[in-house]
């Protein structure tokens, strides 16, 4: 297969499983590009993708390093274009935990799967062509007192990001992680980026991604969680910026009761195209998963959700809730929302719902007959709205930042 991306680039030199390497290059030489054909790319086009070709660049030099830091607090790690940026990073790393780039492991130490799922052409151009990524292992019994702040920054004309997140929770820990995605002076860059997550028994992560690249750059991540007998997992995704975004989340529940907790906001304006993509994957019984995605479309931008929760034969007693609300602030804005259940089970509690629609003007009405302008009328509704997600993050630091974005790009002030 001739795709304009995979010219010149050169394959990893991580050490990463032989044979996953070899599965990845054998996807990339037998799979096309995804196609609106296919019914998960069905609203996502992204064969611009493959007609760039794409440099990968080792400029690490930026601006100003705490224009991008989320949590002042945090041990942070930061990646310019994909590679280890050393001088920008934390120097200390919090007892029982070990942190690593993965360009700096030794044979044997990084153990992944490399996601090298069937047909998934992106997640195998991660694995073949891997620019670096981070490991992350929290011993058990461990509780981080400050969360791990992993900052990802494009720079350059067409620069490619393949990076890699490996992450192991240990029993009985708990742990946070800031994940923030940005860019400066990018055009055409593409960040493409897997997460491989493991949490064991009775272990609490949470993960808080922001993403803020620009409106001319391209961002497709896959995280794949695998979560252990009475555990809890949180990620909270919150979309500001980026011309084409997609977030495959991957949830395999394969422990006995279990609380999963994904939420995900999305502001978009201009051309932007953001699609959330999650599956729930209830294998065994007495657990619980809550889903609220929530998106503002403005302008010509389009949203996508598809979340598909399944509740397997043997899988009794779940509850699973999934809710996914819109609103449409231009005539030109759209959104495409599937909120699905498969349910193989007959002793369980599961919901889903779709909500599109557009400001109520009976209510901006009312808000501007008691001295509001309309302006602010719309800005209070919609920070109302939102505001459901917000609320579920507990981090202030992550919450305060948030806010300050979506007064910087959209003087939308939630506060």
């Amino acid at each position: 297969m001739k795709i304009a991306m995979l010219e010149g680039l050169a394959p990893t030199s991580i050490l990463l499983d032989e044979k996953e390497l070899n599965s990845a290059q054998e996807t990339l030489a037998t799979n096309q590009l995804p196609t609106t054909r296919m019914e998960a790319w069905k609203y996502t086009r992204v064969a611009k993708l493959g007609k760039t070709k794409y440099v990968l660049s080792e400029d690490d030099t930026v601006s100003s390093i705490d224009t991008y830091k989320i949590s002042s607090s945090a041990t942070t790690f930061v990646f310019v274009n994909g590679h280890f940026s050393e001088e920008l990073s934390s120097d200390e790393i919090p007892e029982g935990v070990s942190i690593s780039p993965l360009s700096a492991c030794m044979e044997g130490e990084i153990d992944s799967t490399n996601l090298v799922l069937e047909g998934e052409l992106f997640n195998a151009l991660n694995t073949a062509f891997l620019t670096d990524g981070i490991l992350i292992d929290v011993d058990a019994k461990t509780t981080l007192e400050q969360p791990i702040q992993i900052l990802h920054i494009l720079k350059g004309e067409a620069s490619l990001s393949n990076f890699k997140t490996i992450i192991h929770a240990g029993d009985f820990s708990k742990a946070e992680i800031i994940q923030g995605f940005f860019a400066e002076d990018a055009d055409k860059a593409f960040a493409n980026v897997t997460s491989e997550i493991r949490i064991g028994q009775n272990a609490f992560l949470t993960i808080n991604k922001v993403q803020y690249e620009a409106e001319n750059t391209s961002h497709i991540s896959t995280e794949q969680v695998d979560q252990g007998k009475d555990s809890t997992f949180t990620i909270n995704t919150i979309t500001l910026n980026g011309g084409l975004v997609r977030n495959n989340l991957n949830i395999a529940v394969i422990g006995e009761n279990c609380t999963t907790n994904l939420n995900g906001a999305y502001l978009l304006k201009g051309k932007q195209h953001i699609d959330n993509h999650t599956v729930v994957d209830h294998k065994v019984p007495n657990c619980n998963s809550n889903e609220l995605y929530k998106g503002v479309i403005d302008e010509s931008a389009t949203a996508v959700f598809n979340g598909k929760v399944f509740v397997r034969k043997d899988a009794q007693k779940i509850n699973a809730f999934q809710s996914n609300g819109n609103v449409l602030m231009s005539d030109n804005a759209s959104v495409n929302s599937k909120p699905e259940l498969e349910i193989y089970a007959d002793d369980v509690k599961c919901s889903h719902g779709s909500t599109t629609g557009q400001l109520d003007e009976e209510a901006v009405f009312y808000l501007r007959a008691r001295g509001l302008s309309e302006k602010s009328a719309r800005k209070l509704m919609v920070s109302a709205f939102i505001g459901d997600v917000l609320d579920k993050i507990e981090n202030e630091d992550v919450l305060n930042f948030t806010h300050k974005l979506l007064k910087d790009r959209f003087a939308w002030d939630f506060e």
